[in-house]
């Protein structure tokens, strides 16, 4: 009898796992049950439309449901599972008991209501589902003063999207700068600025006291420095792991209160995997537990536990973490660690800084980069790195992670060839010009 897969979830660790199981085994039964009403679209790509620099939603689908159907993939919109059996190995689906060999539970994440008053009035939103996002869209054509909570990464894309909408925007932030879970005070510089030259009013060290409105409205929102006027306000918190199914057949949760899962993605539990931001995976180097990333993490880890679940053999590596995203007119990514959070961890570095060009000083739209290596004293071995400027950001912070991954040095980043064309690389490549001077810093 041909082995039934099962998928519970619809985004880009269910529907990755789905497509990696079948091809896998071809003969297996793969069947996935998402709540929602469409699968295969970018939700990265949402902010984007909402700031109106992508024209419309539809080109944010990478496929439609026919094309899942045509692979022999069992796709089921819609459709609630409310309960998992694992003793019989099935689970209830929209009411209809499913069987199940494998199971593979990419059940995503939340995001919280902040636990303060006023937090049920009309005019509190989240940026998570592409049909919530086309009613917002129509929602903002009516806002004129708009807060976005916390400035993570979907809070600066939020804040550039609201700006270029002509909304008066105001960031609220507990912490002392942007990105401050990720990026160094200096290296977020650039990106406030750019963000205050677009209109938006950041107040950084601000707590949230309270959501304020009228006849079940929203009509502002109450701070440590005062209440800001607003039409809406976009929560833009951590991302809390969605582990209700899996919890109810005790799947173990790890440090970070995701599902605990091997470099197979198999849990705690035979014949069940997981992946996506419901799960936890070791940091490479300091292999404490990390989880909430990003959409390629998630479509990784899918691949890693379909190909498991269909009967191959593959391991997902520890993560390095390259990050990227621009904010107002400025790129900013990195890889590993920065400095603010390898002295919080008590990790001993040294730094090598170099300010540099994206293209030939003389070549037109040359931008500046800037670049932070962070390296072992003694060894020199890369640690982390940052970058910020107008161009050029994504491709550095991908490098940095391989060569984070094959324990590179700043030796050999000082070292390194280099592209250089005047349209798109400079003689002198910033990278290596930052680990020839952490070199002298060992």
């Amino acid at each position: 009898m041909a082995q039934r897969i099962c998928v519970i979830g619809g985004g880009a660790a269910g529907i990755s796992a789905a497509s990696m199981a079948k091809r896998t085994n071809p003969e297996a039964t793969v069947v996935v049950c998402t709540e929602f009403e469409d699968v295969a679209y970018s939700p990265c790509g949402i902010p984007y439309v909402l700031g109106r620099e992508i024209p419309d939603f539809e080109r944010l689908f990478l496929a439609g449901p026919e094309n899942y159907e045509q692979a022999g993939i069992d796709l089921r919109r819609e459709t609630v599972v409310t309960e998992i059996d694992a003793a019989n190995q099935t689970m209830t689906a929209n009411g209809q008991v499913v069987p199940w060999d494998t199971l593979i539970v990419c059940s995503g994440w939340n995001y919280l209501l902040p636990d303060v008053p006023g937090n049920d009035l009309e005019g509190l939103t989240f940026v998570k589902n592409i049909r919530r996002g086309i009613e917002l869209n129509e929602t903002l054509n009516d806002v004129k003063k708009a807060v976005v909570l916390e400035a993570g990464p979907l809070g600066v894309e939020m804040l550039t999207a609201l700006a270029h909408r002509g909304i008066e925007t105001h960031l609220v932030d507990e912490n002392a700068w942007l990105l401050a879970q990720v990026a160094d005070p200096e290296i977020a510089e650039p990106v406030q600025e750019s963000l205050k030259e677009l209109g938006c009013h950041l107040h950084f060290g601000t707590a949230l006291k309270s959501f304020v409105g009228s006849n079940g409205k929203l009509t502002g929102v109450e701070t440590s420095e005062g209440i800001i006027d607003a039409d809406i306000c976009v929560i833009a918190t951590h991302k809390e792991p969605e582990t209700t199914l899996g919890r109810s057949i005790g799947l173990k949760l790890g440090s970070t209160g995701a599902f605990a899962v091997d470099e197979r993605m198999q849990t705690s539990m035979a014949n069940v995997f997981a992946a996506g931001d419901c799960v936890e995976v070791p940091q490479n180097l300091t292999g404490v537990a990390v989880q909430g990333l990003t959409g390629s993490h998630a479509m990784q880890q899918g691949r890693v536990a379909g190909a498991n679940a269909g009967g191959g053999r593959r391991v997902y590596d520890p993560v390095n973490i390259p990050w990227g995203m621009v904010g107002g007119q400025v790129q900013i990514g990195g890889a590993s660690f920065g400095e603010s959070l390898a002295t919080s961890l008590g990790i001993p570095y040294v730094v090598g800084v170099a300010n540099g060009i994206s293209r030939a000083r003389y070549f037109p739209g040359v931008q500046q980069v800037r670049v932070k290596l962070l390296a072992e004293p003694g060894t020199g071995k890369l640690i982390g790195g940052q970058f910020v400027g107008g161009e050029g950001i994504k491709e550095r912070a991908d490098f940095l992670a391989f060569a984070l991954k094959r324990g590179a040095t700043l030796e050999d980043l000082a070292w390194m060839e280099n592209v250089y064309s005047p349209p798109i690389g400079a003689l002198y490549e910033p990278l290596s010009v930052a680990a020839q001077n952490g070199m002298a810093n060992l």
